[in-house]
């Protein structure tokens, strides 16, 4: 297949680096420091059973791209709209865009600005830039995929790939379940700067955790998404499963990025003021991380 990835991050270049060791053509579109390495040397892929060049084709706007069979939409959730119009003009009625970002909200959100129908899906994998375009793996790497015309060919060309990927018909409950995760860790990772692990040794922390699941999962009931029961405690055996990952937003900031906060705990926080429900933990959570944007822009102009 010819495969462009959009926002040639982390996760981007995991999920295109398997596919280019599939066989596929891939062309990544991102940061101009990734692309020169990518176009220099190829991209660096460094899993746990491979660690190696692989050659590839990168650009930093989507003029380059000669219509896909398939986008990998996985650019931060705030440059959803930007990156959605990039490619207009760019794709072929067949092409399939499966959006592979954190968030409940962005396939709808890129759908309205393409007016073309986007996959959702939900990802489970531990991976980061340490350089250049060298993208490392640490674990994981599943996908659930939502329902589609394309979705069971999608998937098993995917499965092929190493990607092992299924699809469900529930594919809200499942973005749900991601996000009300992601909004009990990511927050206390990035203000810490520390991993899950010694996250939860701190007194406290598991309250502060309980608090900001117990608020997201009554926001998404009010929202007619149904949770599992006990989706607190698997939430708590977390960071004993992984007890060395840091969260992606603590990897934004640490990065000097921009963070997702706003499309996290904030999501969790808007909602729940059109519902009338309180969120103050998330609220907390939200403010701690942008408080943290903050301080770090001051510097910036302080030590310019």
């Amino acid at each position: 297949m010819q495969i462009a990835v959009i926002g040639a991050g982390a996760v981007g270049c995991y999920y295109g680096g398997l596919l280019l060791q599939a066989g596929h053509d891939v062309m990544f579109i991102g940061r101009p420091s990734h692309v020169d390495a990518i176009n220099a040397r190829g991209l660096l892929l460094d899993t746990s059973s491979f660690r190696g060049y692989l050659p590839a084709k990168a650009a930093t706007d989507a003029s380059a791209l000669a219509a896909p069979d398939l986008v990998l939409f996985c650019v931060k959730s705030a440059d959803t709209e930007a990156a959605g119009r990039s490619l207009t003009g760019r794709l072929r009625p067949e092409t399939l865009i499966l959006s592979l970002q954190n968030g409940v909200d962005n396939p709808q959100r890129l759908f309205a600005v393409t007016g073309r129908p986007v996959i959702p899906a939900v990802v489970y994998v531990g991976s980061e830039m340490v350089g250049p375009g060298h993208v490392k793996h640490h674990g994981g790497g599943d996908l659930v995929i939502g329902p589609s015309p394309a979705s069971i060919a999608l998937a098993q060309t995917l499965n092929e790939a190493g990607i092992r990927t299924a699809v469900t018909d529930d594919i809200e409950r499942t973005q749900w379940t991601k996000l009300v995760i992601n909004c009990a860790y990511n927050a206390l990772s990035a203000v810490a700067g520390i991993a899950y692990g010694p996250l939860v040794e701190v007194e406290g922390a598991k309250d502060v955790v309980a608090a900001a699941v117990e608020e997201a999962v009554t926001v998404a009931r009010a929202c007619g998404i149904s949770l599992p029961d006990d989706l607190l405690q698997d939430i708590l055996k977390i960071p004993a499963r992984m007890p060395n990952q840091t969260s992606s937003t603590a990897q934004d900031l640490a990065r000097g990025k921009p963070s997702e906060i706003d499309f996290l705990n904030g999501y969790i926080v808007r909602k729940g003021a059109e519902l009338g429900i309180p969120t103050p933990t998330n609220h907390a959570l939200q403010v701690m991380v942008k408080l943290a944007e903050r301080s770090r822009e001051l510097s910036r102009s302080r030590n310019p």
